[in-house]
């Protein structure tokens, strides 16, 4: 038992970590306490029953971190945020000035940071204003006042530039991405809501098929921290003068089998909630072509259909590879190696190298990123296999509940790691 807590032990005796974690929970609680606050003019009985019976808007509720069912100041939640990072990141393909600040550390990320920043402002508004216009269509806003209707998109404009900041001061002072950790904390506490709508319509019928779901979820978690944890080690030797000779001594550079973590599947789902959010916006236009349109696009990607999977999927291998070129530089790598001595056996320095690490990135990453796909669609393929409803959204939540704590887990053993190493110079 003392064995078991003593990481517990040390992490309190820690003093910067322990006050990352104080940090850290006092911001989740002001974060679930602004959650409840409610904007006003919406019927929050009839939306939270509207919530109940669509697929697609549990999947934005989940990603609201449940905000959205309660219609809190926060119910855009980050998808706002999303949306103009991925724009950004596009954009620093084909802009040189922001390609050149991708390449500048720190300073180019800040900028990058605040581009994105800026970009959520006009992105709040739009979606904010495109909300507004599908629950009016539903007949759930309580006013038509054009003047409180604009209160309620700045509201929300403003619910999710303080949640952005609440995330910018997890990552300052806070333990593990403060992004990735506030979408985490809306998944988990929805957990308990999604659970009970489960076993309200639990078939007694179907309990194999339960059991089978419950088996392959508890596969997915380990399947995932295992690939999360792979590497490809790839072979270096170091060049060493002692007196009138030189000794190579073996070492490794470790490629992680998925470099981007979680961050795909979450800009994949902001990706795929945009098409379905417009169709339902525009359902009932007066255009009959729009209307039209927006019905087939509402219809057609429904999140259990075989279309909604199948970009799904492709979308969150492409992301991958895309966010695996944005924080992998096989360039830097080879320049340092090069400058430290160091080599890659049986391959050149210099641009061989470069075209050797792209190559080995390029296969790993086809594998992280394929497995990460399948986990992502796995459950909506079961849920149409068994006919058991409600479990299309498993398989995302899975992968960043799991992401998440790996990361956090990380970022403490390296804190406690630098406490032991301290301890051991002292």
């Amino acid at each position: 038992m003392n064995n078991v807590l003593a990481p517990f032990r040390a992490m309190l005796k820690i003093k910067g970590l322990r006050n990352r974690l104080i940090f850290t929970a006092l911001v989740i609680a002001i974060f679930r306490l602004v959650a409840h606050i409610p904007a006003p003019g919406i019927n929050l009985s009839a939306l939270k029953q509207l919530f109940g019976g669509s697929a697609f808007l549990s999947l934005l509720d989940i990603f609201s971190g449940g905000t959205l069912t309660n219609f809190s100041v926060m119910a855009l939640g980050l998808n706002p945020y999303i949306n103009a990072s991925i724009i950004i990141q596009m954009l620093g393909m084909v802009v040189p000035k922001l390609e050149e600040l991708q390449k500048e550390g720190d300073y180019g990320r800040q900028k990058i940071n605040q581009y994105t920043r800026l970009l959520t402002i006009p992105l709040c508004f739009f979606q904010g204003i495109a909300l507004i216009m599908l629950l009016r269509g539903q007949g759930l806003t309580t006013t038509a006042d054009p003047l409180k209707l604009a209160s309620i998109v700045f509201t929300l404009a403003a619910g999710t530039s303080f949640l952005i900041w609440l995330g910018e001061q997890l990552n300052d002072y806070g333990v593990g991405n403060g992004i990735s950790l506030i979408i985490f904390v809306g998944i988990v506490t929805r957990l308990p809501v999604a659970a009970a709508q489960m076993f309200a319509t639990l078939d007694p019928t179907k309990i194999f098929m339960y059991l089978m779901f419950a088996f392959f979820a508890v596969a997915s978690v380990y399947a995932i921290i295992r690939v999360g944890e792979a590497v490809r080690e790839v072979p270096i030797q170091s060049a060493r003068r002692g007196g009138s000779f030189v000794s190579t001594v073996g070492n490794h550079l470790p490629l992680r089998l998925n470099q981007a973590g979680v961050i795909p599947i979450i800009f994949a789902v902001s990706f795929m909630l945009i098409p379905n959010l417009l169709g339902r916006v525009f359902a009932g236009s007066s255009q009959a072509w729009l209307a039209a349109a927006s019905r087939s696009i509402t219809l057609y990607l429904a999140p259990n259909t075989v279309l909604y999977n199948s970009l799904y999927f492709g979308l969150v291998v492409a992301f991958c590879y895309f966010y695996t070129a944005v924080v992998f530089n096989p360039e830097k790598i080879a320049k340092d190696l090069r400058s430290s001595g160091s080599f890659i056996p049986g391959i050149r320095p210099g641009p061989n190298t470069v075209d050797y690490l792209n190559f080995v990135l390029n296969r790993i990453t086809l594998v992280g990123a394929s497995f990460l796909g399948l986990v992502a669609i796995f459950p909506s393929i079961i849920s149409g296999m068994t006919g058991i409803t409600g479990l299309a959204i498993g398989g995302t939540g899975i992968l960043i509940v799991v992401s998440v704590v790996l990361e956090i887990l990380k970022s403490i053993n390296s804190q406690l790691y630098m406490y032991s190493y301290d301890k051991f110079l002292d």
